[in-house]
């Protein structure tokens, strides 16, 4: 057998009263005294100095851990000192361009308007409105930019080039585009005819193509890039699919960007990535779209109407996913809008005053809109 201390090799002799006497250590006197105790003495010594050095590795291990532990949680202490995460604006405050009423039976009520399913649309998601109204000059609008965390172009009938709805969405274009350029994130929305503006500003030129797409509904052919864009990356799969084979995006346009005229003009091709397109039977169209190098989104289709709009003649689609998705895409550009570290303060409440200031009207009789906020 082989000395517990040492591991050399024991003989043995005769077993006593105290069991058997080990011998032949070669080691020195001491440990060869040692190896001489009666054998339960002996297995009982050794037992226990195998046991703390046992221990005395296995605190050694501890005391190494915990070392290491204090290491990682200084070293994460001072990584988020140094480094932080951005901060994020829990308040944000979202403008809505106004356009000319271009409806002859509601001209009587103001000169401009913004249907209130964009305001609800916003609010649902936790922002806040501002109505930027049409009849302010520039300068007005520049101070009005640095109030705000975001702008939407919502849908209408009105010119796209000569209109004042036109003049005041490039002036809010043009600032959005040097903002994001300085490394101030500032989004910006087109629905319907906001989207069709929106091509407008970019390429410089009027490029829509006449469609029959007026009051239908219709499911999203999704291109290959959808999937990996900003505004579809993280929409549940039950969404998405639902947007690709039922028929719950409410369009209500007679001009369209053709899929033809946007490869053909160089820069929409080079600004824009069409993330979704569809036709009407004849023409296929750009629906959906987003800014490769900026947060900029457009639509053609309308989200806001899903769970705003209720004329019972519409093709407006009112399903628990239609309503879903009405509710992501909100969600999704306000969040956009929470980059934004502009402040709303109290001299801006003053010039340029919440939506709240003003009281829509009851138009579900008489329109397409079920509430109109009229300035």
């Amino acid at each position: 057998m082989q000395c517990g201390i040492c591991g050399c090799e024991l003989g043995r002799k005769r077993r006593g009263r105290g069991g058997w006497l080990l011998s032949g250590c070669p080691q020195d006197s001491s440990h060869s005294s040692l190896c001489q105790l009666p054998g339960r003495l002996y297995w009982t010594l050794a037992v226990r100095k195998e046991r703390i050095l046992r221990h005395s590795v296995t605190m050694g291990s501890a005391a190494l851990m915990l070392l290491l532990v204090v290491l990682l949680f200084c070293r994460s202490w001072s990584s988020s000192v140094i480094s932080s995460d951005p901060p994020i604006n829990d308040r944000p405050v979202i403008g809505i361009v106004a356009q000319e009423t271009h409806f002859e039976n509601l001209k009587p009520f103001g000169q401009s308007y913004i249907a209130a399913s964009y305001i609800k649309y916003l609010e649902s998601a936790g922002a806040r409105v501002i109505p930027i109204r049409i009849d302010l000059p520039k300068e007005e609008y520049v101070k009005m930019f640095n109030t705000i965390n975001g702008v939407l172009l919502p849908g209408g009938g009105v010119d796209l080039e000569t209109s004042e709805y036109a003049r005041v969405s490039k002036i809010f274009y043009d600032l959005a585009i040097v903002a994001n350029d300085r490394g101030d994130y500032f989004p910006f929305w087109g629905t319907c005819l906001g989207f069709e503006e929106m091509t407008v500003l970019t390429s410089g030129q009027l490029l829509l193509t006449r469609t029959d797409t007026d009051s239908i509904s219709l499911a999203l052919n999704f291109t290959e890039s959808a999937l990996g864009s900003k505004l579809f990356q993280k929409m549940p799969p039950s969404l998405y699919e639902a947007l690709s084979k039922k028929a719950i995006t409410a369009n209500f346009h007679s001009w369209s960007l053709s899929l033809q005229n946007y490869t053909a003009n160089e820069k929409l091709g080079k600004f824009y990535n069409v993330l979704s397109t569809n036709s009407d039977g004849i023409l296929e169209f750009v629906s959906t779209m987003e800014a490769y190098d900026y947060p900029f989104y457009g639509v053609q289709w309308h989200p806001e109407k899903n769970p705003f709009e209720w004329k019972k003649a519409s093709v407006i689609s009112h399903t628990a996913e239609a309503i879903q998705v009405a509710f992501y895409m909100a969600d999704f550009f306000v969040n956009e809008a929470r980059k934004n570290l502009h402040q709303y303060s109290k001299e801006a409440e003053t010039a340029y005053p919440l939506i709240y200031n003003y009281c829509p009207t009851y138009t579900g009789n008489i329109s397409a809109f079920e509430q109109i906020y009229f300035f």
